[in-house]
């Protein structure tokens, strides 16, 4: 499965540092994992993390994941080495925190094979001036927005409905609409409220976000729930299908709603989506 194709429902930050939560990812029920050397690692646990991430994925283990390293940012006194000690890690993409501008991620891309992706947080008011020229980079295979970060930067007050923060996330997905990227919502940092974290995976989706970041694994169920198409929603689309391709192609009629191409094409990547779930699951 390729990284365009690949669900990304739950996307899990995961501390380098630690070996037992290393260890344990690899059982976890999550699409994608985030292994995080900036905000989950002390300063001076720094450098022995590289090595610690370095060799547990070169043990491997974590199966279908999408295995993404966030690494420190360029400008930090420990990005630079991060990025020369991943370069040839075991993984899929690296994840570059406070990116600015499409030459940030030409810094980062000058120090990587051409095989690792790279991935971006979008999480200064910079970046998301600058989310479509972002996006649009040819190595960009993913934006993450930094909710957190960006919220201070703004100055702007928490609310549970985030309608501070409504222009930058619909910024964030447009973007990576308009470069056919994935776009992944920030986290939610009240972990043991289920209900909180539910009500923002359902707006997450609603916005075109194709997934969320998660900071504890008691959140997995709720994201992959949230951000997988239903059974009403598979029948609805199966049903689209075969009444426009009864149709011959023309307009066709379905729970008393027009269907026309537009409403197929949605229906085919509602199918695909759930087709790709489903591989990766089992």
């Amino acid at each position: 499965m390729d990284a365009a194709s690949h669900p990304y429902r739950s996307v899990l930050y995961i501390p380098g540092a630690k070996d037992r939560a290393l260890d344990k990812a690899r059982d976890l029920p999550t699409d994608a994992i985030i292994f995080d050397l900036e905000d989950a690692v002390a300063p001076d646990a720094k450098a022995g993390a590289r090595e610690t991430l370095a060799a547990a994925l070169g043990q491997g283990g974590y199966g279908k994941r999408f295995r993404i390293v966030r690494i420190n940012a360029l400008t930090t006194d420990w990005g630079l080495d991060d990025a020369r000690a991943l370069a040839d890690a075991d993984a899929d993409a690296i994840l570059l925190p406070k990116v600015d501008a499409p030459s940030d991620v030409d810094r980062l891309v000058e120090l990587l094979p051409a095989r690792m992706g790279v991935w971006v947080m979008m999480e200064t008011a910079q970046s998301i001036m600058n989310a479509r020229a972002i996006a649009a980079h040819p190595r960009v295979g993913g934006l993450v927005a930094g909710t957190n970060d960006l919220a201070r930067e703004l100055g702007c007050r928490a609310r549970a409905d985030r309608l501070p923060l409504m222009l930058s996330l619909q910024q964030i997905v447009l973007a990576a609409r308009a470069a056919r990227i994935p776009a992944i919502d920030g986290v939610y940092n009240k972990f043991r409220d289920e209900n909180g974290l539910a009500s923002e995976c359902e707006q997450g989706r609603d916005l075109g976000f194709d997934g969320k970041t998660l900071i504890h694994p008691a959140q997995l169920a709720i994201a992959n729930a949230a951000f997988a198409p239903d059974e009403a929603e598979i029948d609805l689309a199966r049903r689209q299908i075969e009444a426009f391709e009864a149709a011959g192609g023309g307009v066709a009629v379905v729970d008393g709603a027009i269907v026309e191409n537009l409403h197929v094409v949605t229906a085919r990547r509602t199918l695909a989506r759930a087709d790709a779930i489903a591989t990766l699951e089992g």
